[in-house]
This record gives structure tokens, C-alpha cells and sequence, in this order.
């Protein structure tokens, strides 16, 4: 088969395809062939040597993948050959709250992940897909649209009429507005240009900010909530947005932190989090039963992922740089399969 692996080169990783053998299921394995994978932010800060994360030396990148099951060990019990099916970041978190052994088995980090042609998975991992989404949108589900999952559920469940602030067009603020609308919440966004906040406007957000020709843009949110503020925030870029985020939060509410986009400081101050009885919540994705949540809702409510583009597996180089533009709205998949 062919897969890539991440080759040393300084402080770098390297993406290289090569021919390999197929790996062959253990007792409570199950071998997927992969139709399609997905990049998000944090495989490129893995190949720029950025990602602070434990990492498996020489392996399969990517956690984003879908597939049909060829394959399963003796004990297997949850899929059989023919299913179609995706599997969860942290392969053995399977419900409850984060613990630290499931860092030691995330897909595309600290085990092989899907940027290959057969992806070896432990069946705790594996999730059913439903027949109503392609496996090019399966395969962008796994680690963005359940970061969003979790940002809006992780402290309290998200409510009709709460008010959220999503930011940008990449995976994650896309499926947060996609699930705050699911559940009747009003969205509110901020994003770099007037045509992406278009776009936003078109998936549903209520409202949207320019921040580049609106830099005070908690000011703008806090008016476009009476001064009170919005009940939850998806952070994504961390450093640049965490002070703003907390001053857009009203008092009592939550702010998930899912990304550092922007860098890993930010030095928000503890009287601010003290002062708002804010919650600051850091989301490392999460269970495969938010997994399986986010793929039921999305199939009752006929909701489709935003991908926005599709490259073939020989061009998997052209999908990462598309991804390290910071161009893309939605997601970005390879189609393994062709």
C-alpha cells in the first residue's frame, strides 16, 4: 500500500509517500481502506515543528479519515467487514473526561493516522457513518467538528437562544456555527474579510465583525449583545483572541479553547477570568461518543460539512501548503481513494 510518513528534517517533519505493506489486524483491530483524510491546523504545526504535542517517531499523519472496514480482528465485536466507517482522535476515549493515557493513543500523532491507503485502528475508535454523508465529508468530522462539539458542551450543554462567538472560516468555527444553529443558538462571528464574512453570513451567523477593519472587535460584540455579552466563545487562535475573547464573554460564561493558531502565550490576566466568573476551557477534541452525538445530528438535520477543497493522493504537498495559506474555508481533505 502506499502511505505517508513524517521524515525528520531539523526541527521539521517531512511528508513522504511510500510503498509499504499492509498491516494486519491484532484480535481487537480493524483494518479500514481509506477513501478519503483531511488535514487541520495542527498537521501543519506538526511539520513546522510548532506542535508541542508527544509524537510517534516516523508516522502516519493525519487523524481525519473515513473508510470501509476489509478487515477485523477475532474479538472485534463493533463493525464487520463492509461498514463504513470513521474513527475517533483519541483512539481509546471513548466517554467521560480527558485522562492522560488517551494522549498516548491520538490517530496522526503518538499512533499511525489516516494519510495512508489501509489505516489500522483499535475498535474503540471506530465509528459508524451514516449513508447520508460521502466519506470526503465523513473524513472532515473527527477532530474539527468534535472540537466544536466539546467547546459548546464541555462545561454546560449548549441551550436554544444562547448566543455564541465563532471565529473564522476554518473547520472548527464552521461546524461550531453549523451546531449552534442545530440547536437554536445565535451565532455571532468575527473573520479577516468582508467576502468571508459573506460566507458566514450564508451558513447562518446573525452577525459578523471584520476584525482587521475592526481591531476592537469585543467592543462590537458587546454591543451586538446589549453589553452583555455571548455565553460561549470558540477560541481558536489563542494568543491574539484569548483578552478579547474573555471581554466578549458574558459573566458566568464559557470560553473553549481549541486552538493556537496565533502562538501559545496570550496573558490573560486571572482577575479577568476572577472578576467575569468566566470558564476557560481547554478542548483536546474529545470522546468518541461526542463523535457519534455529532454524527447523528448532523444526519436528522441534513447538515453537510463545508469542504473547501479536495486534492488527490499524489498532490497530498499541494494540501498542506493550501492549509498553511490560511485561505481555506472549511475543510481541506485528500482523496485517498481516487
Amino acid at each position: 500500500m502506499r502511505a505517508v510518513r513524517l521524515a525528520v528534517d531539523g526541527d521539521r517533519k517531512d511528508p513522504i509517500m511510500q510503498e509499504e505493506a499492509t498491516p494486519t489486524p491484532g484480535r481487537e483491530d480493524v483494518l479500514i481502506r481509506v477513501f478519503a483524510a483531511s488535514l487541520n491546523f495542527r498537521d501543519q504545526a506538526v511539520l513546522d515543528g510548532h506542535y508541542r504535542g508527544p509524537l510517534k517517531t516516523s508516522g502516519v499523519p493525519l487523524s481525519d479519515g473515513a473508510g470501509e472496514v476489509v478487515a477485523v480482528g477475532s474479538h472485534v465485536t463493533r463493525v464487520k467487514v463492509g461498514d463504513r466507517v470513521s474513527a475517533n482522535c483519541a483512539v481509546h476515549w471513548v466517554a467521560g473526561p480527558r485522562l492522560l493515557e488517551h494522549r498516548s493513543t491520538a490517530l496522526g500523532m503518538t499512533v499511525d493516522g489516516m494519510l495512508a491507503e489501509y489505516a489500522l485502528v483499535h475498535e474503540n475508535a471506530v465509528v459508524h457513518v451514516p449513508e447520508c454523508l460521502s466519506y470526503v465529508e465523513a473524513a472532515s468530522l473527527p477532530c474539527a467538528a468534535v472540537s466544536a462539539w466539546s467547546a459548546l458542551h464541555v462545561v454546560a450543554p449548549l441551550q436554544p437562544g444562547h448566543t455564541i462567538l465563532v471565529q473564522g472560516t476554518g473547520g472548527v468555527a464552521l461546524f461550531g456555527l453549523q451546531i449552534a444553529r442545530i440547536f437554536g443558538a445565535r451565532v455571532l462571528a468575527i473573520t479577516s474579510s468582508d467576502d468571508k464574512a459573506e460566507i458566514l453570513r450564508g451558513l447562518g451567523a446573525d452577525a459578523v465583525v471584520n476584525y482587521r477593519t475592526t481591531p476592537d472587535w469585543e467592543r462590537e460584540i458587546l454591543d451586538l449583545t446589549d453589553g452583555r455579552g455571548v455565553d460561549k466563545v470558540i477560541d481558536i487562535a489563542g494568543e491574539a483572541t484569548i483578552v478579547k475573547s474573555a471581554a466578549s464573554t458574558r459573566l458566568g460564561g464559557e470560553i473553549g479553547l481549541v486552538g493556537f493558531a496565533s502562538g501559545y502565550g496570550g496573558g490573560l490576566p486571572p482577575i479577568d477570568i476572577l472578576q467575569r466568573g468566566i470558564t476557560v476551557a481547554g478542548i483536546g477534541v474529545g470522546p468518541r461518543v461526542n463523535f457519534e452525538a455529532v454524527l447523528a445530528a448532523f444526519a436528522a438535520n441534513n447538515v453537510k460539512p463545508v469542504i473547501d477543497q479536495v486534492f488527490p493522493f499524489e498532490q497530498y504537498r499541494e494540501a498542506y501548503k493550501r492549509i498553511e495559506s490560511g485561505k481555506h474555508v472549511g475543510k481541506i481533505v485528500v482523496d485517498i481513494a481516487g
